[in-house]
């Protein structure tokens, strides 16, 4: 799943995501070697690939904005999209039956209030920023490495490309997937789930955890690839505090999505992790290190074209409490 049209290079810094943390993004810029040049921070010989999750939660979300968007659209930088630009889309789209796709719940409400206090809704700057958010790809396939928010699945991905005119040089929402996939119960909105927020399986027996915003949840987020993980705490993919939460039970039914061994690495946002930074498998890395959250840190790797990922090559920065 290549995106050949894409301009590549045989460097790459990834980065986590930032959720409006703008100070400990440009500590890491300027770590992994980022001036601004021209008011766009630039690197001589390499370029940021961005996980999503730029917005929500931080107290710099424009300022994060403000820095990501210039290198993206100057091809300083590339990023694929999170599930929080996702949920800003459907939080300002209407759908056929003229309600909002994301409901403007208060429990949404609350989740989104950081962004939405930086950019008003239903101002010009608002619905440019939205249509911003639409125009970055669900995934990134540049020969060597692959790079999605949170699963990669490449039967979906043809599926989304061949039922939905997905262009697979340019995997971007097209109007009529945002609307489609906004709609739970839809091939399209499981779809756009499993790439943005990862495989989830239902716990048995009617059991609940408490997500890190303490939502009760009946499904867990699962390690997709990991053939080895064949009990419910082993395959479950998110804070440790939560596992004591987990029933330790064979797992019912298949939570695996083929990810070969041999297969380009692919970077993951997402998922919330904890330290030790280290690849989830010799080609799978997740850059996710809770930066929004008392303790987080936001994560790096510099990629330099190997196929076996490298312990060495993961970059950190604390979270910088002032935004």
């Amino acid at each position: 799943m290549s995106n050949s049209k894409i301009n590549s290079c045989d460097a790459y810094d990834l980065i986590g995501d930032i959720h409006g943390c703008h100070n400990s993004l440009t500590t890491m810029l300027g770590q992994l070697g980022y001036s601004k040049k021209d008011q766009i921070y630039q690197h001589h010989s390499r370029k940021v690939i961005f996980l999503g999750d730029f917005v929500d939660r931080g107290a710099g979300q424009r300022a994060v904005i403000d820095i990501v968007r210039p290198m993206i659209d100057s091809g300083a930088a590339l990023s694929v999209m999170g599930n929080h630009e996702y949920n800003a889309i459907a939080y300002a789209t209407n759908g056929k039956d003229g309600k909002y796709l994301r409901e403007h719940s208060d429990k949404n409400k609350d989740q989104h209030k950081a962004f939405l206090n930086d950019y008003q809704p239903d101002t010009a700057e608002y619905l440019d920023i939205i249509q911003w958010f639409k125009s970055l790809p669900l995934w990134l396939g540049l020969g060597g490495l692959r790079v999605v928010h949170a699963c990669w699945d490449t039967k979906l991905m043809r599926k989304l490309q061949h039922e939905e005119s997905v262009d697979p040089d340019n995997p971007r929402l097209t109007e009529s997937l945002i609307l489609s996939s906004g709609q739970e119960g839809t091939w399209q909105y499981e779809g756009i789930e499993l790439l943005l927020k990862g495989k989830e399986i239902k716990l048995p027996n009617g059991q609940v955890f408490y997500d890190k915003e303490g939502n009760p949840r009946h499904n867990i987020r699962v390690r997709w690839w990991d053939k080895q993980a064949t009990t419910y705490p082993q395959a479950f993919m998110g804070p440790k505090s939560a596992i004591t939460h987990i029933p330790d039970d064979p797992i019912h039914g298949d939570h695996l999505i083929e990810y070969g061994r041999t297969e380009p690495p692919v970077f993951l946002g997402h998922y919330w992790l904890e330290e030790p930074i280290e690849p989830l498998a010799n080609n799978i890395a997740c850059l996710d290190y809770s930066v929004a959250r008392q303790g987080g840190r936001l994560v790096a790797y510099r990629w330099d074209g190997e196929q076996s990922l490298d312990i060495n090559k993961f970059v950190s920065v604390a979270r910088d409490l002032r935004g």
